[in-house]
């Protein structure tokens, strides 16, 4: 499912920076149930694990691809009753970023949570065509997640020992 978005003739910010999506689409989407029929027979309880991973490629011409992968695994006890994963893409134009890190921020944080809602719909309507019971999935505040990522990346480098100065040679 592919669909255009005509450039809004958004209002660029004083500073020039512009970000608009341009095509969202779905890149990829699957979905198993290993032990089907026989894991409807069984009273659903599952545990529900959710995880989310985004990806940006550089296009040129201040263009990103962006894809968002939302993995869902359902089970009950030790036995997976659905596995689903959707990569959700968007074609960013992201203008006017004189500061990489302020691009990055946009790049993971903002336009991963304009791609959500549609991963998030394709999600649930594969449980249930699967024959499960509706899945929502809860929203994310991505910019949120990516400060707290940034924050580990930072400690973690804070406290890595740093490397012995090489011996001179004689």
């Amino acid at each position: 499912m592919a669909a255009d978005v005509a450039p809004a003739p958004a209002a660029p910010q004083a500073d020039g920076r512009q970000v608009l999506l341009q095509k969202f689409y779905l890149k990829d989407a699957s979905l198993e149930c290993p032990l089907a029929p026989q894991i409807f027979a069984r009273p659903w309880q599952p545990q529900i694990d959710v995880n989310v991973n985004t990806g940006v490629q550089a296009l040129g011409d201040d263009q990103f691809n962006i894809v968002l992968t939302v993995t869902v695994t359902a089970k009950l006890g030790t036995d997976t009753a659905f596995l689903v994963e959707v990569h959700q893409a968007g074609i960013f134009l992201a203008r006017g970023f004189t500061v990489e890190a302020e691009r990055a921020t946009v790049l993971a944080g903002y336009c991963p949570s304009l791609l959500f809602p549609f991963a998030r719909e394709a999600v649930a309507e594969l449980v249930q065509k699967a024959g499960f019971p509706q899945l929502l999935l809860q929203p994310i505040n991505f910019e949120a997640l990516l400060v707290e990522h940034l924050q580990r990346q930072r400690a973690a480098a804070e406290a890595a020992p740093a490397a012995p100065a090489a011996e001179p040679t004689h």
